[in-house]
């Protein structure tokens, strides 16, 4: 099995289950994720209509190899039992927890699929206080988790701290997110950058995001697609220079050596074994890229 971070996540849309048209046009975006959302981007007097709404779009398929993941309402709402039994019904691929907290959400909504005798891929996110102080234990919980989506939006407010371009008040709280995931090897995926005006902001966070250790970006508008997909993606220097350093190193071992200089700089078989992880990284959103 591929490891969940390798697949290629470098853009994962909300797209609201409410929004017919918008739904199937992102059939044919670049996104390499949608996420139909049944919880923030519904009103509540549409939350049943978009339901069967997300019901027949992921029974109708039709994404070819993009990721589909549909987004619940927290647990504490009148619909998320409703959510959760129809998804499980129809066999969705994968669904985001909105509001997870501690384990026992998620093993709560384990129950209820396991009921259903459906076993689709679980991520939680990661927007309160708690979900931070235990993100080590949500990230242990294992099985069909496979990773986390930060809601950054619902932590600062919670937090009650600043929000700013740079998220600088909340970033111990996005890389505990990345070092938790990463300990028990889940993606991890930043949050939304709410300024669709600030282009220039949205690309300094995400590098900023990737330089973390973050995956992907979530998104909520199909114009920041592009910009998610270049800054997430290997660029042409980093692969170079993999290139490089797994070359050097083949030809190092086949002289008996452990260690071989590479730009000036000391290579080991830990840095041989992130050059490899970088080609395979390309490779995969190559992949995903070409004609199915």
């Amino acid at each position: 099995m591929a490891s969940p971070t390798l697949r290629p996540r470098r853009s994962l849309l909300y797209v609201p289950a409410s929004n017919t048209r918008a739904l199937e046009k992102a059939r044919t975006i670049a996104a390499d994720c949608l996420i139909i959302d049944l919880e923030d981007a519904v009103l509540p007097e549409a939350k049943p209509a978009a339901r069967e709404t997300a019901l027949s779009i992921v029974r109708a398929g039709g994404f070819e190899k993009r990721e589909v993941i549909v987004r619940v309402n927290a647990l504490d709402t009148p619909w998320a039992s409703d959510d959760l039994a129809v998804l499980a019904a129809v066999g969705a691929p994968a669904i985001l927890v909105p509001k997870v907290s501690q384990p026992e959400d998620l093993r709560r909504v384990t129950e209820v699929l396991d009921a259903h005798r459906a076993a689709p891929q679980l991520w939680a996110m990661m927007e309160t206080a708690q979900s931070i102080l235990y993100a080590r234990e949500i990230a242990a919980f294992g099985g069909r988790l496979a990773g986390f989506v930060v809601g950054t939006n619902d932590l600062a407010k919670e937090l009650r701290c600043a929000h700013p371009a740079d998220r600088a008040p909340m970033r111990m709280a996005l890389q505990t997110c990345v070092l938790s995931a990463r300990a028990y090897g889940l993606a991890a995926i930043d949050g939304v950058h709410i300024n669709l005006d600030d282009e220039v902001g949205f690309m300094e966070s995400c590098r900023q995001s990737r330089a973390l250790g973050f995956d992907g970006r979530s998104l909520i508008h199909p114009k920041q697609i592009a910009g998610a997909n270049e800054i997430y993606a290997p660029s042409i220097s980093e692969l170079e220079a993999a290139r490089r350093i797994v070359a050097a190193h083949k030809e190092a071992a086949a002289a008996g050596k452990a260690v071989v200089v590479v730009d000036g700089r000391l290579v080991e078989f830990l840095h041989v074994r992130e050059a490899e992880h970088i080609l395979a990284q390309a490779d995969a959103i190559a992949a995903l890229a070409a004609p199915p």
